[in-house]
């Protein structure tokens, strides 16, 4: 088991689970029928909470999940910053519109942890304020954010590390 996590193969597992979140977090589904704006916004939206869900769950197994949580956010926040400079901001405008993702991310990360400890209301609430910036209707997308919580929930580690993740299919939920 030890040789798995080899630099090179946690680093072909870190990009396997980023590209899995990314993947999941561009489904068109979420962008037509969850009507999340097909924006930069929207798509950290969606990044941000499939990576904040996987990571809640790695951050709650045993070793080795929480080194990986570390390592896969690691990777999310090289994507943010390979995006931003794709989009043309330029080297010095990086690092302060990095801070600012960083903190939005931390902060929807621990309000969805919060809200899912809660109860649904709580986590439509958070959905709607984050996702939705207030102006959206968040019961399509609470109940497939749960859905992806019960999932990874049933999910061991060693599922998790040893096969593909089975984010649910969006239109399976509505």
């Amino acid at each position: 088991m030890f040789r798995l996590f080899r630099r090179s193969a946690n680093q072909q597992l870190i990009d396997r689970l980023h590209g899995e979140i990314v993947a999941a977090a561009r489904n068109p589904v979420l962008f037509t029928d969850y009507a999340i704006q097909d924006t930069f916004e929207g798509r950290f939206e969606m990044v941000t909470l499939h990576a904040a869900l996987l990571l809640r769950r790695l951050n709650q197994t045993p070793h080795p999940g929480p080194e990986i949580a570390q390592d896969l956010a690691n990777a999310v926040f090289r994507h943010f910053d390979v995006a931003l400079r794709e989009m043309g901001v330029g080297d010095t405008s990086v690092p302060k519109r990095m801070k600012t993702l960083a903190e939005a991310f931390f902060g929807r990360s621990a309000a969805y942890d919060e809200a899912l400890q809660r109860d649904e209301t709580a986590l439509a609430a958070a959905l709607a304020r984050n996702v939705y910036a207030g102006q959206g209707n968040s019961s399509h997308l609470t109940r497939y954010v749960q859905a992806i919580d019960a999932v990874l929930t049933a999910m061991p580690l060693q599922t998790i590390l040893g096969s593909e993740l089975l984010f649910p299919e969006p239109s399976s939920i509505l």
